[in-house]
């Protein structure tokens, strides 16, 4: 078949009802980028653009059935893991990346929603640490994100950012974006760190408007230009100029 040929992105995530976010605004992201997309879906939620008010958590044996087939049934390019809810799902999520270590996955550790609720157990942040991110090319966390992930407070300057992203890349991680859309200034500044180089800042005007959905929107850019080949760096750089852009016209209306 024709399509078997063609990159996908496999998007690996929870349903969004409102389409806010979750694997809605994921799929409309890498369809963007003339990617295509299999889906394995993790939780479906009930939700509005104000709250999310259910969660059901789907089997983790079927979670990493989804992604098997998807994997069999198409040519995978890379993957983007958004919402995983619980260690059980983490871990299965993790043994399918380890069958298949040759594709590039991008994992938005979703851990709270815009609202605040929860979309993660406490108690699975360590499992997500260990068992997953070093399996990941790159690990995208806001400031938020990034101070549960170590265990601390929210880093109140770059320095203290830097420092808590240096401890995550001593746990082994590939990579990681730490994303500066929470930090206060007139610019919002992104960091991309890897072991072997040097911090690489990645700066926008910050815009005085918000938008649901934009940690998904940035990790399926930057998974949609993985697959269609691109180095990381300019996967990093084209995916923040494409939510930069959608935030300038959301900023506009």
């Amino acid at each position: 078949m024709a399509l078997r040929r063609e990159p996908h992105v496999l998007v690996v995530g929870g349903s969004d009802s409102s389409g806010g976010a979750g694997i809605a605004r994921d799929i409309e992201t890498i369809a963007s980028f003339g990617v295509r997309t299999c889906l394995a879906v993790t939780a479906l939620t009930v939700q509005t653009h104000e709250a999310v008010l259910e969660i059901h958590p789907i089997q983790p044996g079927l979670v990493a059935d989804q992604m098997r087939a998807g994997l069999e049934a198409n040519k995978v390019a890379a993957v983007k893991i958004g919402m995983l809810a619980t260690a059980e799902i983490i871990a299965a999520v993790a043994a399918v990346l380890r069958e298949n270590p040759q594709v590039p996955a991008v994992l938005d550790p979703v851990l709270a929603s815009t609202s605040g609720r929860a979309l993660l157990e406490a108690s699975a942040i360590r499992v997500m640490t260990g068992n997953m991110m070093p399996l990941c090319r790159l690990v995208t966390p806001n400031l938020i994100e990034l101070a549960l992930l170590v265990g601390t407070e929210p880093a109140a300057d770059e320095i203290g950012a830097l420092r808590q992203g240096q401890q995550l890349l001593a746990a082994g991680l590939q990579a990681l974006l730490i994303k500066g859309g929470h930090a206060s200034g007139p610019r919002s500044t992104d960091i991309l760190l890897r072991s072997d180089q040097e911090p690489i800042r990645l700066d926008t005007p910050r815009l005085a408007a918000s938008m649901r959905g934009t940690g998904c929107m940035l990790a399926s850019a930057i998974a949609a230009h993985l697959a269609n080949a691109r180095s990381l760096e300019d996967s990093v750089r084209k995916g923040k100029g494409f939510v930069f852009e959608k935030l300038k016209k959301n900023a506009a209306r």
